[in-house]
């Protein structure tokens, strides 16, 4: 198992070259509300020589397919090819809000959305009749979908945020990576047998498959101290929109929390969102983060590794902290990975 830092704008350059010079494997942009992921992967992509670089993730409903691909294509070029394509539905209320897109049929959206994709990574002129994006839209122009970028990697990576059983076997059939996140190790398990289902159905295994979940992460003696420092993480990812379309909110329900999201959604939409970030349980952090000293994170990897993960994000945008913060944490993490004894 080897180790990936899931980045944050602030300070990005920074964090990648401490991680590369540390010997993480992967540095991974967010989109979200703070910054979208290609420009910082850019920027990092000029900060950095030998580590990998992924969207985590760029937001389906917010490109075409087309665009996708370009910028795919551009940031790959850029960074020597050292990029990887982490793509994600997001969620029916973003998709909506944001983007003023529709949600309807996500797994078949991203189906056609990854064809031509992939199509376009082989740099031939792209036609694809398709249900949600059919191209040319009115199959008659005489410019389709063409990349002349060089160099053009035919092979490109392509990773897919899931959750739900069916996307996780579609993320298995179609992609080369899964990025997960608030995940425990026993969710990383069942999240694996269905990869493995996925990847039976096109005829692969999981030899090159990456099992990729990025892990809120704070270190202190004190597991509690730690955890508190992730609250305000925890409260904006489970306070995003209706929680009934929330996919945070239903992984939390999963694990057995309804009703610690009940109560956070009713504190938030009574203004208290201090009393919504004390009501979230200890116990529901530490299931899908990484707390406490070196030593017992370390010990947290060996779980997580024994589940099936290749690759382990440290998500350093969680903790509440400065960038001198953040380099501390991925510099013990590295410190944990190699107390954990995990194979890397």
């Amino acid at each position: 198992m080897k180790l990936g830092v899931n980045l944050v704008y602030q300070g990005a350059g920074a964090l990648a070259r401490e991680a590369e010079r540390l010997g993480y494997a992967i540095a991974l942009a967010p989109e979200g509300y703070k910054s979208d992921a290609p420009s910082v992967l850019g920027y990092v992509a000029a900060q950095t020589e030998r580590i990998a670089l992924a969207s985590g993730v760029m937001q389906i409903p917010g490109r075409t397919p087309a665009m996708a691909a370009l910028t795919a294509a551009t940031l790959d070029s850029l960074s020597g090819g050292r990029f990887r394509l982490g793509l994600g539905v997001s969620n029916p209320d973003v998709a909506d809000g944001w983007y003023g897109a529709t949600f309807d049929k996500p797994l078949a959206r991203t189906r056609e959305y990854v064809a031509i994709v992939r199509a376009a990574f082989l740099g031939a002129p792209v036609r694809y009749e398709g249900e949600h994006y059919p191209l040319p839209l009115s199959g008659e122009t005489q410019a389709p979908l063409h990349l002349f970028t060089e160099p053009l990697r035919t092979d490109l990576p392509v990773y897919l945020a899931a959750v739900g059983p069916k996307n996780l076997q579609l993320a298995g059939e179609i992609a080369d990576g899964w990025i997960g996140v608030f995940t425990s190790p026993e969710m990383v398990k069942a999240a694996v047998d269905n990869i493995r289902t996925g990847r039976a159905r096109a005829g692969r295994d999981m030899d090159t498959f990456d099992v990729l979940p990025c892990l809120a992460t704070s270190i202190a003696d004190d597991p509690q101290a730690a955890a508190d420092a992730l609250r305000a993480h925890f409260v904006y990812l489970l306070g995003i929109g209706d929680p009934k379309h929330n996919f945070y909110c239903t992984m939390a329900t999963q694990l057995g929390f309804e009703r610690a999201v009940a109560d956070l959604h009713d504190r938030l939409r009574d203004g208290d969102r201090a009393g919504a970030a004390a009501a979230i349980p200890f116990e529901f952090i530490d299931a899908t983060s990484l707390v406490g000293s070196v030593d017992r994170i370390a010990g947290r990897m060996r779980e997580y590794a024994a589940a099936g993960v290749t690759t382990l994000g440290i998500m350093v945008s969680a903790a509440a902290t400065t960038l001198d913060g953040r380099l501390s944490i991925i510099r013990q993490a590295a410190l944990a990975l190699e107390r954990s004894g995990v194979d890397h």
